[in-house]
C-alpha cells in the first residue's frame, strides 16, 4: 500500500533573482499587500481544499476496504488497487498535468481538476463493482495529478512576496496534514455512520466549494498561459514510464522484487525514462540553437540548479523514510502491540497530525531565516526520530516511543513545508506547473519505494523488529543524507545573501 506524499516542490536555473520578474501578472500590488495589507485567506482556501481532498482520499478509504469486500465481492488483488491504483495514476500524470496546467492556466487547469475528482468520487460512490470502483479511483488519481502542480502554481501567483508565501504555505501544508491524518478517523466515523459509500461523497460538498471559491476568489488573469508547442511524445514517454515505474513497485510488495511481471515493468519503466530524458535534451538544445520546434515538457536544464536537484532527492528521501516507516509503525502496533485499528489511528496520531505544530513554527521563522535553515533542522531531527526506532521492541512502553513518533513526524512536516517553499519562490511561473509536478513524483516514487522496500525487509526478517530496526537504520541514513544536501543548497541560495546582509 502506498501513500502520497503531504507537500510537493522544485527549483530555478542559476541567474534567475528570487522573485522573477514575470512572478506577478497583475504588477506590484500584491507584493504591496504581501508586506503589509490583510492576508488574502479566501483564495488559499480555495487551494487548500483541492489539496485537502487529494490527500483526504489517500487514507480515508483504507477503512473502508473491509465493507467494500463485503458488499462488492472484492478480492485482495481488487482491494489493493482500489488503494493503490489512486496513488500510481496520480504519480503518474504529475508531470503531464503540471505541462498542461503550465500551457493551458494554471486556474483553468485546477478547476478542471476539481470537476473531474467530484465527479470521479460520484463514480465511486455509485460503482456496483469492483471493476467500476477501481476505474473511478483511477479517474480520481487522473483528477489529483491536475489540482496538485495547479494548486501550487496559482499559490507561488497569488502571493509573490516571501514572507507572505511562508505563511499561505503553512496553512496549506497543515491543511494537508489534518487531512492526512484525520482520513482515518473520518472514513471510521463515515463507515459507522452510514456504509462505505459515503466515503466519497463527502467529496462533493468540498470539491464544489473549492470550485465555488476559486471562481470567485482566483481571477483568471493570476495564471498567464505559456505559448508553447505541445510535447506529445515527452507526455506519453512520461506517462508510460512513470505507470511502469509506480505500477511495479507496487507488485513488489506482494509479488517479490524478482517477479517476471515486477522486473518486466522495471524494464518498460527505465526505457521510457530515459528515451524521455534524451527527447527533452534534443528538444531543448533545438530551442537553444534557435532552430525553433516544441519545447520539452520537461527542460533538464533545470537540473543544473543545485538546489532545484537538491530539492527532488530531499523529496525523495524523507517520503522514503518517513512513508516507508509509517507503513512499518501501523503493522507494529497491530501485529506486535495488538491494537485494534482505531487504537491504532490514536497511537499514530503525534506523528501525523505534527503539521499543527511545524505550520506555525514555519511561519513564524522562515521568513527570517529562509527555507534551508528549517529544512536542515527538520531533517536532523528526522534522523534523531528514526534512530529512535531502531530501538523499539515487542514490549516497549508506548511512552518511550513519543520521541520516535513526534520527531519523526515533526521532521518531515518541517522538511516538507520548507522544501514546498524553496521550490515555489523560485520556480519560474511559466514552469511553475511542470517544477512542482517534478517534486510531487520524486516524492511519491520515494513513498512507493520506502513502502516496498521496508515491506519486505520485515516480511523476510526472521523476527518483525529484525525488519523494524534495519529499515529505521536505512530511514535514518536517508533523512541524514537530506540534511547534508540541505546545508549544500543554502549556500548556493541568492536569497540568504540578502537574509544575512
Amino acid at each position: 500500500m502506498t501513500t502520497a506524499s503531504t507537500d510537493i516542490a522544485v527549483t530555478r536555473p542559476p541567474g534567475l533573482p528570487t522573485v522573477p520578474p514575470d512572478r506577478d501578472p497583475r504588477g506590484g500590488a500584491e507584493t504591496r499587500r504581501g508586506q503589509g495589507a490583510p492576508f488574502a485567506l479566501a483564495p488559499l482556501l480555495a487551494l487548500s481544499l483541492g489539496y485537502f481532498l487529494v490527500m483526504l482520499d489517500v487514507t480515508v478509504v483504507n477503512v473502508a476496504l473491509p465493507d467494500i469486500r463485503s458488499s462488492l465481492g472484492a478480492g485482495p488483488s481488487a482491494l489493493q488497487w482500489v488503494v493503490d491504483g489512486y496513488s500510481t495514476v496520480f504519480a503518474a500524470l504529475l508531470l503531464f498535468g503540471g505541462g498542461v496546467a503550465d500551457r493551458f492556466g494554471h486556474r483553468r487547469v485546477f478547476l478542471a481538476g476539481l470537476a473531474l475528482f467530484s465527479g470521479a468520487s460520484v463514480f465511486c460512490g455509485l460503482a456496483g463493482s469492483a471493476v467500476l470502483l477501481i476505474a473511478g479511483r483511477l479517474a480520481q488519481g487522473a483528477g489529483a495529478a491536475l489540482i496538485v502542480p495547479a494548486s501550487l502554481a496559482l499559490l507561488q501567483a497569488g502571493f509573490p512576496d516571501r514572507a507572505t508565501r511562508a505563511r499561505a504555505i503553512a496553512v496549506w501544508g497543515a491543511v494537508a496534514s489534518v487531512a492526512f491524518g484525520a482520513g482515518p478517523a473520518v472514513g471510521g466515523l463515515l463507515v459507522a455512520g452510514a456504509d462505505w459509500r459515503a466515503v466519497f461523497w463527502l467529496n462533493l460538498p468540498l470539491g464544489g466549494l473549492a470550485v465555488l471559491l476559486t471562481l470567485r476568489h482566483l481571477p483568471p488573469r493570476a495564471a498567464r498561459p505559456r505559448a508553447r508547442r505541445a510535447d506529445p511524445v515527452g507526455q506519453v514517454l512520461a506517462v508510460v514510464g512513470l505507470v511502469a515505474v509506480t505500477g511495479g513497485l507496487n507488485e513488489a510488495g506482494s509479488r517479490g522484487w524478482t517477479s517476471p511481471l515486477v522486473l518486466a515493468a522495471f524494464l518498460i519503466g527505465a526505457v521510457a525514462l530515459v528515451s524521455f530524458v534524451l527527447t527533452a535534451r534534443a528538444l531543448e538544445a533545438r530551442v537553444a540553437n534557435g532552430s525553433g520546434g516544441r519545447v520539452p515538457l520537461l527542460r533538464p536544464s533545470m537540473f543544473r540548479s543545485r538546489s532545484f536537484t537538491s530539492a527532488t532527492l530531499i523529496g525523495m528521501l524523507i517520503s522514503l523514510g518517513y512513508y516507508g516507516m509509517l507503513f512499518l509503525a501501523t503493522l507494529y502496533f497491530q501485529q506486535e502491540r495488538h491494537l485494534s485499528a482505531l487504537g491504532t489511528g490514536l497511537a499514530l496520531l503525534p506523528s501525523v497530525c505534527m503539521g499543527l505544530m511545524a505550520a506555525p513554527l514555519f511561519n513564524r521563522i522562515a521568513p527570517r531565516t529562509g527555507p534551508y535553515v528549517l529544512m536542515a533542522a527538520g531533517l536532523a531531527v528526522g534522523t534523531a526520530g528514526f534512530a529512535g526506532w531502531m530501538f523499539a521492541g515487542p514490549g516497549t512502553p508506548y511512552p518511550v516511543l513519543l520521541f520516535a513518533l513526534i520527531a519523526t513526524g515533526l521532521g518531515q512536516t518541517m522538511t516538507a513545508l520548507a522544501a514546498t517553499a524553496a521550490v515555489v519562490e523560485t520556480a519560474k511561473t511559466s514552469d511553475a506547473g511542470v517544477a512542482t509536478a517534478v517534486f510531487n513524483v520524486a516524492r511519491q516514487v520515494g513513498s512507493t519505494v520506502g513502502v516496498a522496500l521496508f515491506g519486505t525487509f520485515t516480511a523476510t526478517a526472521h523476527h518483525f523488529t529484525s525488519g523494524l530496526h534495519l529499515s529505521a537504520g536505512i530511514a535514518a541514513a536517508s533523512f541524514a543524507l537530506g540534511t547534508l544536501l540541505a546545508l549544500r543548497a543554502r549556500s548556493a541560495d541568492p536569497a540568504i545573501a540578502g537574509l544575512t546582509s
